[in-house]
């Protein structure tokens, strides 16, 4: 018989084993667990032992939200509301003075969205302006502070209900899918809203939650009971559709008699806490924290199987076979059959192409022109790409959803049938490149308009299009085609690229004009060079992801409605008239008010350049 220090062993060495395997995606999931909630996965509804972040601060998204929300409402409370409102002003001065000290700086604070977003955040005039709004209806500053805690307490109760309590899960359903599957797809980050089951999550989390605080007032018996509810996040991954009384009382019938066992297991991960303080926190992030929720993984794992041996009472509920071993290929084959018949089909005669035609096809995603082949191939792609997981399930390498207890529901209609898996003809991407050039034109004379209260003709063309936006679009949808299957890696090559095209085409347009800046992101927050910024990447990132999987798919379907005739040539006239623009804006630029009017300040014997635009 094993003695408990073997057994301890062995969850070790298996969490290690299955970390290994899946290490890129679990060190992701618990990143993003680290910045919601900040309380590690191991200690689950135990003893709160702290992520480091890298700070060791532990700084999350939800406490700095909360945090600011409660600290700003009792410093109301306890000073004069002008004399607070002053403060703000005088605060976000100060920021915008000292970053234009050093106006090359990356993390610049003194101009655009990011630098305004930051300095808000960090004054307090977000929180001031609400309390404006809320003193306007309560009619005095005590009634004020009253809603505000509300709120305050209604905002803890929201994120952690339905955002961190049930992202923790999800994600520790990855990790228990990770021991005995070779892969665990990202999207399996969607499977409680596949199985509807997410708000009940929540609720089950914050009930839990509330009985685990109602024990704490007791000290001793807080302490229990925290071991007692121990695994509960890990009974709703399993089973989502579990009553949460059922899952309580269970969590308890699995832990009688290991609740010290858990305690030496947490005290036996101590040593990696140690080393974290050390490597300033470096090690928890990218070892420690996914190793604990590796054990907790594999000890549920364990609790599991002596509770179905002994045949504990309600451990019937826990009828996941196939989460904790993989099905006998002879049912996989039988469940999954008509994938394999699917694949096994050949594309007909008229899916084949040849020539360039096969290799634009391949590459780039585009043809000359729409033809029953294409039609067919494009049908033939997309099912293979929405078969591919069933394809995984039936080879053993994912778990088979086919095989869960609670059915999944499928996608809405009007998802399915956005197929961003299509081929797009020359002309309908000649006239996306203008319609998302007009868009982007749109756009920055709109904010502009907003933001300075007048008109200005932006870009270096004259015509109502940017065409740097047409371009990135074209370039995201047609050179990262291979990627549109892996949505992580197409946003974080959108951002490389956009980011690639907005640099060098500021370098060009500057050495053809003879210095003449069309944009300038100096002082914005995380720019270089004031070429290219934060804010404008991450921008381009997001909506190359809307471009590519919603909007040109969107555009693409409206423009075959047309007659080939008529997509034909109006592609034509525009690709005309753009020409002529753009010989003619490259004698005479457009150029003035708004557009390119920079100034150059130099600021003492420093050196450092400050550049403004005169409005």
């Amino acid at each position: 018989m094993r003695t408990r220090k073997q057994i301890r062993k062995d969850l070790k060495a298996r969490a290690k084993k299955t970390l290994k395997k899946h290490y890129r995606l679990f060190l992701l999931l618990c990143v993003i667990s680290s910045i919601l909630g900040g309380q590690s996965v191991m200690s689950g509804s135990g003893m709160n032992i702290q992520e480091a972040d890298v700070s060791q601060a532990s700084v999350t998204f939800t406490n700095t939200i909360i945090n600011s929300f409660l600290n700003y409402t009792m410093e109301i409370a306890e000073s004069n509301f002008a004399d607070q409102k002053q403060q703000v002003r005088e605060t976000e001065k100060r920021y915008v003075e000292d970053s234009l000290v050093n106006p090359g700086a990356a993390l610049g604070r003194s101009r655009g969205v990011f630098a305004s977003v930051v300095n808000k955040l960090s004054s307090g005039a977000y929180l001031l302006t609400l309390t404006v709004g809320i003193r306007s209806l309560a009619g005095t500053d005590s009634g004020a502070i009253v809603v505000m805690l509300l709120g305050a307490l209604l905002l803890v109760f929201l994120i952690q209900i339905f955002v961190v309590g049930v992202y923790r899960t999800v994600m520790l359903r990855m990790f228990l899918e990770g021991r005995c599957y070779e892969k665990v797809p990202a999207q399996r980050v969607w499977f409680l809203l596949r199985v509807k089951k997410w708000c009940h999550v929540g609720i089950a989390h914050f009930v839990t939650g509330l009985l685990n605080s109602l024990w704490s007032l007791t000290i001793v018996g807080g302490i229990i009971k925290a071991y007692s509810y121990y695994l509960v996040p890990c009974i709703l991954a399993e089973n989502p559709d579990i009553r949460t009384m059922d899952a309580i009382t269970l969590s308890r019938t699995l832990m009688h008699g290991h609740k010290w066992e858990c305690f030496v297991l947490e005290l036996s991960l101590l040593g990696w806490e140690m080393l974290g303080i050390l490597t300033f926190g470096l090690s928890n992030i990218f070892f420690t924290v996914p190793y604990k929720t590796a054990v907790l993984a594999e000890y549920y794992a364990e609790l599991r199987r002596l509770g179905r041996e002994r045949e504990i009472e309600q451990t019937e509920q826990l009828h996941d076979t196939y989460l904790f071993e993989t099905a006998d290929p002879l049912m996989l084959e039988f469940t999954y059959s008509d994938v394999y018949e699917e694949y096994g089909r050949k594309l007909p005669e008229a899916a084949k192409l040849g020539g360039i035609q096969r290799f634009l096809a391949d590459v780039f995603g585009v043809t000359f022109r729409r033809n029953k082949a294409i039609e067919v191939l494009e049908e033939q792609q997309s099912l293979r790409f929405q078969l591919e997981y069933d394809k995984k399930a039936a080879e053993g390498l994912v778990y088979p959803t086919r095989l869960y207890p609670i059915p999944e529901h499928k996608k809405r209609k009007w998802i399915a049938s956005q197929n961003y898996l299509r081929y797009y003809s020359i002309w309908s991407v000649i006239l996306i490149f203008f319609t998302l050039s007009f868009a982007g034109w749109l756009w920055e004379v709109s904010l502009h308009l907003i933001t300075d209260g007048e008109f200005a003709n932006r870009g270096v063309m004259h015509g109502p299009w940017l065409p740097i936006y047409g371009c990135g679009s074209v370039m995201i949808l047609l050179l990262l085609n291979k990627f549109r299957t892996k949505p992580a890696a197409e946003f974080v090559l959108a951002i490389i690229l956009c980011g690639c095209v907005e640099y060098f085409t500021s370098l060009f347009l500057e050495s053809l004009h003879g210095g003449t800046r069309w944009w300038d992101y100096t002082g914005y927050f995380l720019n270089l060079h004031g070429r290219i910024c934060a804010e404008g990447l991450l921008t381009f990132g997001i909506g190359g992801m809307a471009v590519v999987y919603v909007l040109v798919p969107f555009l693409d379907g409206m423009f075959r409605k047309l007659p080939a005739r008529t997509l034909m040539v109006t592609a034509c006239i525009l690709v005309a008239v753009f020409a002529a623009d753009q010989l003619y804006s490259v004698k005479y630029p457009n150029e003035g008010k708004g557009i390119t009017d920079f100034q150059e300040v130099t600021v003492g014997k420093s050196g450092f350049a400050r550049r403004q635009i005169v409005m």
